[in-house]
């Protein structure tokens, strides 16, 4: 579409009434670098197809996001119609159900986490992210859950397993690997994030999808032969591979050493608290804290994960307390085009969701429930995600004040 854009953008219909005038308007300030816009756009006036085609000339990745998981399901699909040949990709929250941990002081009542993980969603998460990191031509639709921690996509990126026809590499190394980034053996049903075992030949369903199988043949210790089957029918769709890159099952899983290092400073901040506890006279406290963390330690030892692993996320990333965690947006190059459709709802819940996550953490720290630590498992706070931006265009029927005092400032 545009000089060198990757996009493609496929439509029986051109742009018509206002929408030349918006599009070219909205492309000249991105080329001259202006940092936030607004695009004015009731529902059914072709906002979607106008900004389709600024994305289209603009030509880099973008992120859209809005405030709600059926609006995000509603623009995938416009935007997968749209742009057919490129990568349109959905991020919202992988929950079904969801209840968080919460302690009530006032009941000593202790809520346990419940939560019911839907694997479809899971699924397009690891391809939203997968897009991202190997190509420009990315759309990624996201609802809010885009600014709560996902894993450090450093750790995400030294993770992954890079093969080659013709790579030395045995058997058992290969195997080692593939439970080291998360993923299960099961030679008896096939599904996402798993590997099964027959003979020479290791088959592995990657974390992005649950409808290829990727085929490992080996001689000796090299990779033979490298295919993308079809799931159900076994159908080759891409036989003699070169190279491919398998990603790890989660992102939250970080290298061995970094897991070694991230222990021993859970164990010394858990004496520390232990110890405070103890010196405020708070002996269940004290008791409660260092049971269940050291429990936590334990079972990460074993098989590198815990029951609330998240909890624990600033030490396997290397953040310092109060540190952002890393988000959906630190997956995404530096020039990135980010779109918040239905700005006057979507930024007010960008910025309500610190507060709200942050009282309820509050009461399981205070109480031993958790290390402090879990302060820092939470979404950015709205500076924070202020921060991380490059160019903006907002896009409301009715934006608010917040929005129009940005955009003015700029001189628009």
């Amino acid at each position: 579409m545009g000089k060198n854009s990757p996009f493609q953008l496929k439509a029986s219909i051109k742009p018509a009434g206002d929408q030349p005038k918006a599009i070219k308007k909205l492309l000249t300030n991105l080329r001259k670098g202006v940092k936030e816009q607004i695009l004015l756009g009731a529902t059914g006036t072709g906002k979607s197809f106008t900004l389709a085609n600024v994305i289209a000339k603009y030509g880099k990745p973008t992120l859209i996001m809005v405030h709600n998981k059926i609006l995000a399901a509603q623009l995938y699909r416009e935007f997968k119609e749209f742009f057919p040949d490129n990568a349109v990709e959905f991020f919202v929250s992988y929950y079904d159900y969801y209840r968080p941990e919460a302690y009530i002081p006032e009941k000593d009542l202790y809520i346990e986490k419940d939560a019911s993980i839907n694997d479809i969603l899971e699924k397009y998460r690891h391809s939203a992210t997968r897009s991202v990191l190997e190509r420009r031509d990315t759309i990624v639709i996201a609802s809010v859950s885009a600014i709560y921690g996902l894993g450090a996509p450093e750790n995400y990126i030294k993770l992954r397993l890079q093969l080659y026809k013709g790579m030395q590499i045995s058997y058992n190394q290969l195997l080692k690997r593939l439970v080291e980034m998360g993923y299960q053996r099961n030679d008896y049903a096939l599904r996402r994030a798993t590997f099964s075992v027959k003979g020479d030949t290791i088959e592995i369903i990657p974390s992005h999808t649950d409808e290829e199988i990727i085929r490992i043949e080996f001689w000796d210790d090299e990779i033979d032969r490298i295919q993308r089957l079809h799931l159900l029918n076994r159908d080759i769709i891409e036989d003699d591979i070169e190279h491919l890159v398998i990603w790890p099952a989660t992102h939250y899983l970080a290298p061995r050493p970094t897991m070694e290092v991230a222990l021993k400073e859970i164990e010394k901040d858990l004496i520390e608290r232990v110890a405070w506890f103890k010196k405020q006279g708070k002996e269940i406290e004290a008791q409660r804290l260092f049971q269940r963390t050291s429990h936590d330690i334990e079972m990460i030892k074993e098989t590198g994960t815990c029951k609330g692993i998240e909890n624990y996320s600033r030490y396997f990333e290397g953040r310092e307390p109060g540190e952002p965690p890393f988000t959906l947006l630190d997956y995404f190059p530096d020039d990135f085009l980010l779109i918040i459709d239905e700005s006057h709802q979507t930024l007010p819940q960008i910025r309500a969701m610190y507060e709200g996550d942050l009282s309820r953490k509050l009461k399981l720290v205070e109480y031993g429930w958790r290390l402090p630590s879990a302060l820092d498992n939470r979404p950015l706070k709205f500076e924070e995600f202020l921060q991380k931006l490059n160019q903006v265009i907002y896009v409301s029927a009715t934006p608010g004040d917040w929005e129009l005092e940005r955009v003015c400032k700029q001189g628009l």
